[in-house]
């Protein structure tokens, strides 16, 4: 018997759990598949609404009394360097830039592993084996490319993100650094140097995952001139950090059917929620 994908993506939410972000609060994701030929163009789509890549998933928050995160990117052509970013950029001059097809291999595992019992050690991730990090990398049906970064003088892998490649720009679905160079500020060069790609590509944005106010491991996003953030259907420079509130707001999220209904596809064509 032959079988054929749904005309329209199928919408699908996770049950609730603990969120990693905010203490004492749960989280729910929105999510669908993401398969066959249109997979680039309704990743590109969606990108624009707020979701975010993982494997062949596209998901974002559909929290049902917490609307605290958002969606963030950089404007290229709005982005300066302050001085403090200036300093990591120039203290990084040594590291070289090589992007890749997205292959696993086992120095990059190598450095995710220090990475996470540094940084996450009671993570999600932390459990991740070999097999999972593969699929991690490798399980994409779109543009995307490894970005590894050398130190020049030692030869040694130092630095690794995974990013998309979109219409409007490049994603930054997961990165990971030597966490025995702190003074370094990886993360911080990381962004800095996909603003960079994105410029010499002529893409006009750098997507960073989401921003949380309140929650501390997302606080340095907001340091970025030119950031945009995805707010009630539409982005919107970002204003002082402290303007949004990491409050629940149990009546301002639409429910779910709604959700759905409001999402915008390459096609055009209805969605179904499940």
């Amino acid at each position: 018997m032959r079988h054929t994908l749904p005309i329209a993506p199928q919408f699908y939410v996770t049950a609730p759990q603990p969120c990693p972000y905010l203490e004492g609060r749960m989280e729910r994701k929105l999510f669908t598949a993401l398969q066959g030929e249109g997979a680039q163009r309704l990743n590109d789509s969606l990108s624009k609404q707020g979701f975010r890549r993982s494997q062949n998933v596209l998901y974002r928050p559909a929290c049902a009394e917490c609307s605290a995160c958002l969606s963030a990117r950089v404007n290229v052509a709005d982005f300066s360097m302050s001085r403090s970013q200036r300093r990591t950029w120039n203290r990084n001059a040594g590291l070289e830039r090589r992007a890749t097809s997205p292959w696993a291999t086992e120095e990059q595992y190598n450095l995710f592993r220090r990475y996470l019992e540094h940084r996450h050690a009671d993570g999600g991730m932390a459990d991740m084996d070999t097999f999972e990090f593969a699929a991690m990398i490798e399980e994409t049906p779109i543009r995307t490319r490894v970005v590894e970064y050398t130190d020049t003088e030692t030869g040694d892998l130092v630095a690794v993100c995974l990013t998309d490649v979109l219409d409007d720009g490049v994603s930054m679905v997961y990165s990971f650094y030597d966490p025995s160079r702190p003074r370094a500020s990886l993360g911080t060069y990381l962004i800095l140097d996909h603003i960079e790609i994105a410029r010499e590509n002529g893409l006009p944005h750098v997507y960073l995952g989401y921003w949380v106010p309140g929650s501390p491991k997302m606080g340095y996003k907001a340091a970025f001139t030119g950031l945009e953030i995805y707010v009630n259907g539409a982005w919107e420079r970002m204003r002082s950090p402290e303007e949004y509130s990491a409050q629940l707001h149990p009546l301002s999220n639409d429910p779910i059917s709604e959700q759905v209904a409001n999402i915008s596809l390459p096609d055009g064509k209805p969605l179904r929620a499940r």
